[in-house]
């Protein structure tokens, strides 16, 4: 009995939606995966200290303020919960922000490790127009500080776009370099003696504060406890705008067949060279809105230290890999690292449960087995990828040979 044949157009429908729901799966079962063996590798961490891993997540939970969502959560409980979840919010802005710079770039086959040199040059420019212009209207002294910031940003990223197309030299070597220059132009700029040292005490390697009228206005919260400010309801215009890029412009699909397959790109029309600057462009861009914003929103002034310790760049390595590159799995993947720095902290982190002190360092445990799987998926998907393409290739020639040998 002959075996029935599916209709071309149906056989090709019936690949496409297994092709989808393969990818579908991917990019939510991955991810949970992923968070679920770093949190294991969390629990049993806190299980050699002799602590209890359940109930120290579930500290670390309420101290990120989460618990605020739920309705049962009252009274003094609630006000607490509401203080943290805000510190939480504070936290992810610059991380989906920062995440996104990673995504840009990885869609145009490029890897800005950069991102904290970017945000670290939007720091020092935002500094010096936020801290000058005295006596300026609130809205353009606000909206000329954070443009600042973004344009410095997205010039940082640039230059390595424009190493990259001109010269091939590797965005990974150029970015690093570039978060060197970052990091050593900050310390001169707020050291002893340098332009933008404060000039209060002058023993301080700090900057000056930025004015009353370049800050964030809070929307939640006391400003005088670093309410949550509107920097927040950028960083979601920021996931937006990926989206709409990424997904719906003719910017976003020259990126993704750059990234893809550059020499197929050429072939068509577009090029390479031009395409890599500009996603370079684009990153540096939302790396230095993040900059811009945490001056800006909280912390208003910056010292030689902060600038040198500071590793808030690379997070959004990983908060890019754990979301997947989609806007959405950014935005919870920045949300997760932010409830983890915030609820582990020591201000928030119940010690009768678990060492305060011990919560940064199971932060740091949680972060890098999920950069180490995530990335490890990457990999050892794009090798499977490869060899699938190899074997139906080989597949395809031996099928032909067959039927050129049966005619």
């Amino acid at each position: 009995m002959r075996t029935p044949v599916l209709p071309a157009r149906l056989a090709r429908a019936a690949t496409t939606t297994r092709g989808l729901a393969g990818r579908g799966v991917s990019r939510v079962g991955v991810p949970l995966v992923t968070t679920f063996l770093a949190f294991l590798a969390g629990g049993l961490a806190i299980l050699v200290t002799g602590n209890d891993p359940f109930a120290t997540y579930k500290a670390i939970f309420d101290g990120s303020g989460l618990s605020w969502l739920f309705p049962w959560t009252g009274g003094d409980t609630r006000e607490i919960a509401a203080s943290s979840l805000q510190q939480t919010l504070i936290a992810a802005a610059p991380l989906a922000l920062l995440g996104l710079a990673v995504a840009v770039a990885y869609r145009a086959g490029l890897f800005n490790i950069g991102g904290q040199g970017q945000y670290l040059a939007s720091s020092s420019m935002a500094i010096w127009v936020g801290s000058s212009f005295h006596g300026m209207p609130a809205l353009p002294h606000v909206v000329i500080t954070v443009l600042a910031g973004v344009a410095i940003g997205a010039l940082w990223a640039g230059i390595a776009g424009a190493l990259h197309a001109t010269s091939g030299a590797n965005e990974v070597i150029t970015t690093i370099m570039l978060n060197w220059v970052a990091i050593w132009i900050g310390s001169y700029l707020f050291g002893l003696g340098g332009p933008l040292q404060n000039t209060e005490d002058r023993s301080l390697p700090v900057s000056p504060e930025v004015a009353q009228s370049a800050r964030l206005p809070v929307f939640w919260g006391d400003p005088e406890l670093q309410g949550l400010h509107i920097g927040f309801f950028l960083a979601i215009l920021g996931l937006v705008v990926y989206w709409v890029l990424i997904a719906r412009s003719r910017a976003g699909y020259e990126i993704r067949a750059v990234g893809l397959n550059p020499e197929a790109a050429r072939t068509a029309g577009i090029s390479p060279g031009r395409v890599t600057v500009k996603a370079m462009l684009i990153c540096g861009a939302f790396a230095g809105l993040a900059g811009a914003i945490d001056v800006l929103g909280w912390e208003y002034r910056i010292s030689t230290t902060d600038i040198t310790v500071s590793q808030i760049g690379f997070l959004g390595i990983a908060v890019a890999l754990l979301g997947r590159g989609s806007a959405v799995g950014i935005g919870i993947a920045a949300l997760l690292f932010g409830a983890l720095t915030t609820g582990a902290s020591q201000r928030n982190l119940d010690p009768e449960i678990f060492d305060p002190a011990l919560g940064t360092n199971l932060t740091l445990i949680i972060q890098g087995i999920i950069v180490l799987v995530a990335s490890a998926d990457i990999v050892l998907g794009g090798a499977v990828r490869s060899l699938a393409a190899r074997s139906f290739g080989r597949l395809r020639t031996l099928v032909a040979r067959r039927r050129e040998a049966s005619a």
